[in-house]
């Protein structure tokens, strides 16, 4: 069963088209990658799929363990198990992220309150974050790098049946790089898991197993293959594919 499958997905704004005719299958367990230059309709694809209300589809469909979710909601999809990761993390004064984690879990099902510090305790101790963050204002005062191993630490605590990683990976030194990679790893562990992980650095896709890889270029997808594609884009950057040349 594909954990996601899109048929024709189609976003516009005015005379522009950002998003043109996308199917995706992605198979429980698998780890696709999403690249491209900026500005080719990645994260737009990745805000379609989460249902950002700002995002709404123009035409295609979208399903999720073959269940049509074009017209669910943003939270719908999270309760079914979506998960999608920002390129900006926004701050949410007044809200602690252990408060914030917490509520997000008990959307889906109740935990106790030892049962959830202790899950906490364990993964901050898996990604190496301080234990004294959970208790600070969700992204207020944090970098960049900090809040994408914040959005790690969300990822392993929600524990999403399909995690869409947008840009996780920008901008981030090479401390918040391991960390997010230990994340993205460990998330990875279990083989029912399906990660979409979308950026233009292919970089990160070195340090993990990707099991498919499709280039977007303007809006298209333009070259579907294996984990071979990414040595290209890291010799060649893109203009192969943009010019048609990409093998």
């Amino acid at each position: 069963m594909n954990i996601i499958e899109t048929q024709n997905l189609t976003k516009s704004y005015a005379d522009f088209t950002a998003v043109s005719n996308v199917n995706l299958h992605i198979p429980k367990g698998a780890v696709y990658g999403f690249l491209g230059p900026n500005g080719a309709g990645k994260s737009t694809l990745g805000n379609v799929i989460m249902g950002n209300s700002q995002y709404k589809v123009d035409r295609g469909s979208i399903f999720f363990e073959d269940e049509d979710i074009t017209s669910a909601r943003t939270d719908e999809r999270a309760q079914k198990g979506l998960f999608l990761s920002f390129q900006s993390p926004i701050e949410i004064p007044g809200v602690s992220i252990s408060q914030f984690i917490r509520t997000a879990m008990e959307t889906k099902e109740k935990i106790r309150l030892k049962a959830f510090r202790d899950k906490l305790k364990t993964v901050t101790k898996t990604l190496g974050i301080n234990e004294q963050w959970i208790n600070r204002e969700l992204n207020v005062g944090f970098s960049g790098g900090e809040r994408k191993k914040i959005e790690m630490l969300q990822l392993l605590m929600l524990n999403p049946k399909l995690a869409i990683l947008d840009e996780t990976d920008s901008g981030l030194d090479v401390d918040a790089v391991k960390t997010v990679s230990r994340g993205i790893q460990t998330f990875q562990q279990d083989d029912q898991k399906s990660l979409l992980i979308i950026t233009h650095n292919s970089k990160i896709l070195e340090y993990l197993h990707i099991d498919y890889v499709h280039i977007l270029i303007n809006g298209k997808i333009t070259k579907t293959g294996d984990a071979s594609l990414i040595k290209i884009i890291n010799e060649q950057g893109y203009e192969p594919f943009i010019t048609g040349q990409g093998e």
